[in-house]
């Protein structure tokens, strides 16, 4: 091994200078590589994102997606028998099924829509179909799917009007199995590993018994918020199936229950006039939405999800449209679909039942989904 002797003098600071350049050049190379892998977003516009030490003055900043929302919408369109993701600008950026093709499992009745752990697939409850399944993002494929169409039962392999199905990090799936008075775990083999209620049993003693649970939110932890329609009760569950609370809510036909920071609870009120609490864990109004008229009013809304920036997105199903509602103002900010027209072109909606956020830095760091979104159907 040769040894080399040790730089003195100018040597020392032509070195110094050699390695700085090297260090810049590789720095360039890097962000050079990152823009690459990172710009534009579904609608062609190059807005690089930001490679500085993340804050929030960067985070906020760093989203290069038009609109109200840090993200991507995606839309259960229930009575289009579809799902849409649309950016904040209205523009359709992808659809499932594609335009003027059948799916190979039908999708019937979507209503709701969730992103499965990591964002590649999508999980889909289609409630009057009696399934739920599993689609590759954004390629558009299934991948599994569980209950028998159109027959309803509680036997192996049935379902009976299924809503809020979510795919929970390990794989497991659940579901909330409305008439059979239950929430079910199901591997990915498609056996029901676990339930909490008694199948065909209404009742309020969680876990034992459900009255007609249509959500089954998971938490931090690894535990669940369950909705009950029958009673309007919300209980939290530990990942151990223990009850850590139970309230009883202020809405006539609580749906789809979400857990907020602080032990907070955002939930729908199915009823006409719609509403939108946000109640605490002794069952305390802290926010309402809920004119009686106007073009606020909202008609059976069915979901209702705090985005990151603050905002609240409901699926307003009656009035055909999805709306972002201020909270401090309790105006609405923005919408989807036109209000009280239901349709399937460009800008319409029928009856949307679900939704859910395609985050944008989760676009931003996986270079595969922003260019298969770049060139899916409806760009």
């Amino acid at each position: 091994m040769h040894q080399h002797p040790p730089c003195t003098g100018k040597s020392m600071h032509a070195a110094i200078r050699r390695a700085l350049i090297a260090l810049v050049l590789v720095a360039v190379a890097a962000a050079v590589l990152q823009l690459v892998a990172c710009g534009g977003h579904p609608g062609g516009s190059q807005s690089p994102v930001t490679t500085a030490a993340p804050g929030p003055a960067r985070q906020a900043s760093a989203s290069p997606l038009p609109g109200p929302f840090p993200g991507l919408l995606l839309i259960a369109d229930r009575g289009n028998d579809r799902l849409l993701l649309v950016d904040g600008k209205k523009r359709v950026l992808w659809t499932y099924p594609r335009p003027g093709t059948a799916p190979s499992f039908p999708l019937r009745y979507d209503d709701d829509a969730f992103f499965c752990p990591g964002y590649r697939a999508i999980i889909s409850s289609q409630e009057m179909q009696h399934t739920i399944q599993i689609i590759s993002f954004p390629e558009g494929k299934v991948l599994w799917h569980y209950g028998r169409v159109d027959q309803p039962g509680s036997g192996p392999g049935q379902l009976n009007r299924p809503d809020d199905a979510y795919v929970l990090p390990d794989g497991m799936r659940t579901v909330a199995d409305i008439v059979n008075q239950r929430v079910l775990f199901i591997s990915p083999a498609g056996r029901i590993v676990r339930q909490y209620g008694t199948t065909g049993v209404s009742g309020h003693r969680p876990p034992h018994l459900l009255g007609a649970p249509n959500g089954d939110a998971p938490t931090p932890g690894g535990g669940m918020l369950i909705t009950e329609i029958a009673g309007s009760w919300v209980d939290a569950l530990s990942a151990a199936g223990k009850l850590q609370w139970s309230v009883h809510t202020p809405a006539t036909y609580p749906s789809d229950a979400q857990l907020l920071r602080g032990g907070r609870v955002l939930l729908a009120d199915y009823t006409s006039p719609g509403r939108v609490f946000i109640i605490d864990r002794s069952g305390r109004v802290l926010w309402r939405y809920g004119p009686s008229s106007g073009s606020g009013e909202l008609d059976q809304p069915s979901l209702a999800a705090m985005l990151p920036r603050g905002l609240i997105a409901v699926s307003d199903d009656f009035r055909d449209r999805v709306v972002l509602i201020d909270p401090h103002t309790r105006k609405v900010v923005w919408q989807y679909g036109h209000t009280g027209a239901a349709g399937s072109s460009a800008g319409y909606l029928n009856t949307p039942d679900g939704l859910d956020l395609l985050p944008a830095p989760v676009i931003a760091r996986d270079p595969e989904i922003g260019a298969l979104l770049r060139t899916a159907p409806g760009l």
